[in-house]
């Protein structure tokens, strides 16, 4: 791992030695920045997600870091003693550090497959209905005759578009919470 105080960081963001401080961090398992400026949190999180086309985790428990869990791809606030405001201006807020584990190993790995999956479905609901129209005109002679009323195409999409995505959320979980714990591996 590396740590770098916030002097030495100032001096790292200047164009002369950013490559070189990207390549350091590239061969590190963790960065740790401490005692840095709210400014430089935020300009080393984009120097990252710029440079290295990576997507970035910010993490941060008071004020001096809204900048960096703003500019970060994923924001999440730790509920903490220093106040409110990076749990309000994160994407994710947890009450302690030792829970980010579980945000990202479980349900970050459910959510990746609820999302994957329901896209699919979609795909797979509007492919049926236009292969329904299309198939329709052929049997209408390509006049514009309307298949459905109005209220049938909207009780078909009020009941395949919401009904079985929140169905799907909640209920869905293809590995336990446990398994998922035990093998960090599987969140790839």
């Amino acid at each position: 791992g590396l740590v770098i105080d916030g002097k030495t960081l100032e001096h790292v963001l200047h164009d002369s030695l950013q490559n070189i401080f990207l390549e350091l961090t590239e061969k590190c398992r963790a960065v740790v920045c401490c005692q840095a400026t709210p400014l430089q949190k935020s300009v080393l999180v984009k120097l990252v997600r710029s440079k290295l086309k990576a997507m970035t985790l910010a993490v941060g428990d008071g004020a001096n870091d809204v900048s960096m869990i703003q500019v970060a791809d994923i924001g999440v606030g730790i509920l903490g003693q220093e106040g409110m405001q990076a749990v309000m201006a994160s994407d994710f807020a947890i009450s302690q550090f030792r829970h980010l584990r579980k945000l990202l190993l479980v349900h970050g790995h459910w959510c990746y497959t609820r999302l994957t999956n329901m896209v699919l479905y979609y795909f797979y609901k509007n492919v049926a209905y236009v292969n329904l129209l299309f198939w329709y005109q052929f049997f209408c002679g390509f006049s514009g005759t309307s298949m459905t009323d109005c209220w049938i195409l909207i009780l078909f999409n009020l009941l395949f578009t919401s009904v079985p995505p929140i169905i799907y959320g909640v209920l869905d979980k293809d590995v336990s919470a446990e398994i998922l714990m035990e093998l960090p591996q599987l969140y790839k």
